[in-house]
């Protein structure tokens, strides 16, 4: 297992790309809850720092597959780096102004997450030029995706950190201002540099013109909401059985299964299409919700949690082969984004959805949405399955010519049965 990854990691480039894309992104990462303890610090309300925060998310899931249509446009150092500057401009503009006056501080949050630069959909158009094996490519979007899990458990103990040695203010600047380093060493890197997209017919829709590529969304678009609504339903869970301590064991247990799940997914070869073993992935993610609403102890309940997680990073692992086979010709980047907007803005409905649920039939029924939510994504994707078995192209397993800064024709890796 160790092998597999240490194999693409002494790949050239390549830990420097994933290493500057997670510090690029820790901003993004880190923007809610830092958002709210520096409204808090001001003396703000919850509801002026939740309402702050959810403006970023919602600038930042208009900004991504905008900025990553300009970079497939205009290739990734014209877009990334510029965009990362105004992001981080802008959360420096709310750090020194605060929340007096209010129009300006929506404004400037605003702004930072709009101008978010696409880094995650970038890295991933990159994995075949660094790489060239097609299951070198797959192990790497296994091995990104167990990134993410990490990055979003560490994220927010760096930001209570700067908090509680510096001042929220401050892990608002130092934060942004690592981002902008992040996204400045993969932006100057070579790979980056030499990246280009194939070229693009000339539709409004960009990748979203993809059949496939639309199921695939609308299914991760409830996955989305199953984990948005488990973060929900546990609180009331937590208060129940030992407080805060107990909810931040479970959104642990949550990250960690995912965690392991990813590692040990990556760390083999999968023969058959991904849209088929998605379908399995998403149904295994479907069930391992169901015991949530059995509710037991806090130990078991942290087991359960964890198990609920388990198959989250490998579904997105696979989803991002998908993605590759079905984004028309020209739109990697965008349509990456699109699925991370897409997860985004899920998990913001998912905890909209959760709190009234919670509300109204306590804590069990909130752990049935989950449930309910991944076999709603489990019968799109049954429903959808003969448009998503149509990838858009194939080609030979070499470098895609999204990565090639001569824009020769573009080959695609095999669609045939290893992936």
């Amino acid at each position: 297992m160790a092998a597999g990854y240490l194999e693409i990691l002494r790949a050239k480039h390549a830990a420097r790309l994933l290493t500057g894309t997670l510090v690029g992104r820790l901003p993004n990462a880190t923007a809610a809850i830092a958002i709210v303890l520096f409204v808090r610090a001001q003396g703000g309300t919850y509801s002026l720092a939740g309402a702050l925060a959810a403006v970023y998310g919602v600038a930042n899931a208009v900004g991504q597959p905008l900025l990553g249509r300009l970079v497939d446009v205009h290739g990734q150092p014209r877009i990334q780096l510029p965009a990362a500057l105004v992001s981080a401009l802008a959360m420096a503009a709310f750090a020194f102004v605060g929340t007096d006056p209010l129009p300006l501080a929506y404004t400037t949050v605003a702004a930072a997450g709009l101008f978010t630069p696409p880094l995650e959909g970038g890295l991933r158009a990159l994995w075949p030029a660094v790489l060239r094996r097609e299951d070198q490519v797959h192990t790497a979007y296994a091995m990104d995706a167990v990134a993410q899990e990490v990055m979003f458990t560490v994220g927010p103990l760096l930001v209570t950190l700067c908090v509680s040695v510096w001042s929220a203010q401050g892990a608002l600047l130092l934060l942004n201002a690592v981002g902008v380093a992040g996204a400045l060493s993969v932006v100057v890197s070579p790979p980056s540099r030499a990246w280009r997209s194939a070229p693009r017919a000339a539709h409004w829709l960009g990748a979203l013109r993809s059949p496939g590529l639309l199921a695939l969304l609308g299914a991760f678009l409830f996955i989305g909401v199953a984990l948005g609504s488990i973060t929900v339903a546990s609180v009331p869970y937590a208060d129940d059985h030992g407080g805060d301590v107990v909810y931040g064991w479970l959104m642990a247990a949550l990250g960690l299964g995912a965690l392991v799940g990813g590692v040990v997914y990556g760390a083999r070869q999968w023969t058959g299409p991904p849209e088929r073993r998605l379908r399995g992935l998403v149904a295994l993610l479907a069930v391992c919700y169901l015991p949530l609403t059995l509710m037991p102890g806090a130990v078991a309940m942290v087991a359960l949690t964890a198990l609920a997680g388990v198959f989250l990073a490998p579904a997105i692992a696979c989803a991002f082969v998908i993605v590759d086979r079905h984004a028309p010709r020209g739109t990697v980047t965008e349509a990456f984004s699109w699925l991370v907007t897409t997860f985004t803005v899920g998990a913001s409905v998912g905890t909209g959805l959760a709190g009234p649920v919670v509300e109204a039939g306590g804590a069990p029924w909130g752990f049935t949405v989950p449930a309910v939510a991944g076999a709603v994504s489990l019968v799109v994707l049954l429903a959808t399955g003969r448009v998503m078995a149509v990838p858009v192209g194939s080609g030979v397993v070499a470098a895609s010519s999204e990565n090639d800064p001569n824009r020769a024709a573009e080959p695609r890796f095999s669609s045939g049965d290893r992936a």
